[in-house]
């Protein structure tokens, strides 16, 4: 039967299964990965042991969603089927990902990811309780330095075993998305820690943190890898990068707000974090324009304060909320979902995988974690 006759519940249906066992397959990929690695770190000595389990643990948590993009992309543009290589390439965005989450953490000073303390915390508290010499917290943000490193390098080695087989020029074009991937999400790693450094927000700034630091790497070149992996014409990997930037932002922005109005439980993470951090997201942007004299003042004196209390963090997001900034947030939210939505029922790609694109977007922009 043609995906065209199914009907909207047969193909949820089917986009689910397809799904799983794509996951699953990414799942695999990373559990022998990181088990190689493991083997080796340990045989050097034992004391690698500890932090081969924290990256097992960790590489075994997380959404999945830039893998879902990467793998339906891929889908997309080779009529439905699931072309060799497309697991690894997967996995190798989800060992990039682990990577950038270790090394912000650090950044960002943050004692939670993923309902685990993060791994600079981890061997922080390792420390103090076995009472080793030197700074702990030195101690363990120099471990979570190496441990982003070694989930950085092995990306690229996950990837390069995906894309053995290609002919030259796909596997060229594969690896240039590759490469501008990892160089747009450090620069947008930049901007974003450089923004902590103004007094104001910029919401131009924000802006473009938001595109590079988080929305083109977690669902436009998630897609673009995908598809030129299978082969994609420029015409679909062009709709990919619109329908990525589209979606992408959407789910940074909602992101945001979890960071400071989320339920810790749901997403893992203090809401105190980000505000403690002094993000300038472009909540924050839209907050400052907007606000009364005394509402920026709360502002100024909260934000990036790292003795902020539960008390002050509450008096910013009230700001946020009665500024209209949330609200603001909240519309560009819709407008972006609508768009990447309307531009996924354009897609010149099967049924199945138009449908479970659609989903994707979904769980991007509305969630609750």
């Amino acid at each position: 039967m043609p995906h065209t006759a199914l009907s909207t519940v047969d193909l949820d249906r089917r986009a689910r299964a397809v799904a799983d066992s794509d996951i699953s397959l990414v799942s695999a990929v990373l559990r022998e990965n990181l088990a190689t690695h493991a083997a080796i770190l340990t045989g050097v000595h034992h004391d690698l042991g500890p932090l081969t389990a924290v990256l097992d643990r960790a590489g075994a948590r997380g959404k999945r969603l830039r893998a879902s993009f990467c793998l339906w992309g891929a889908r997309g543009a080779s009529g439905g089927d699931l072309p060799a290589g497309a697991p690894e390439v997967a996995a190798a965005i989800e060992l990039f990902h682990l990577a950038a989450l270790v090394h912000d953490d650090v950044m960002d000073h943050s004692d939670h990811r993923r309902g685990l303390p993060t791994v600079h915390r981890h061997f922080a508290d390792e420390h103090r309780h076995n009472r080793r010499a030197g700074d702990a917290d030195a101690y363990g943000e120099a471990v979570a330095i190496l441990a982003g490193d070694l989930c950085l390098t092995w990306s690229d080695d996950v990837l390069a075993d995906g894309t053995a087989d290609l002919d030259r020029p796909t596997r060229r074009r594969v690896r240039q998305i590759w490469s501008a991937m990892r160089d747009e999400t450090i620069a947008g790693q930049f901007l974003d820690i450089d923004g902590q450094t103004h007094p104001a927000s910029s919401a131009a700034q924000a802006e473009l943190v938001l595109r590079f630091k988080s929305a083109k790497y977690t669902v436009s070149h998630p897609l673009r890898l995908g598809g030129a992996l299978a082969g994609a014409p420029a015409e679909l990997l062009s709709a990919y990068d619109q329908i990525g930037i589209a979606a992408g932002e959407a789910f940074q922005l909602r992101d945001d707000l979890l960071g400071v109005l989320g339920d810790p439980a749901l997403t893992g993470k203090p809401t105190i974090d980000d505000i403690r951090e002094g993000k300038r997201t472009l909540a924050i942007a839209w907050a400052e324009e907007n606000s009364s004299r005394v509402q920026r003042r709360v502002l100024a004196e909260h934000l990036g304060n790292p003795e902020v209390t539960e008390d002050g963090a509450r008096a910013v997001c009230d700001v946020l909320h009665d500024s209209g900034a949330v609200q603001r947030v909240e519309d560009r939210i819709a407008v972006l979902a609508a768009d990447a939505t309307a531009r996924i029922a354009a897609l010149a790609v099967d049924d199945v995988t138009r449908r479970a694109l659609a989903g994707l977007v979904a769980r991007c922009v509305w969630r609750a974690s």
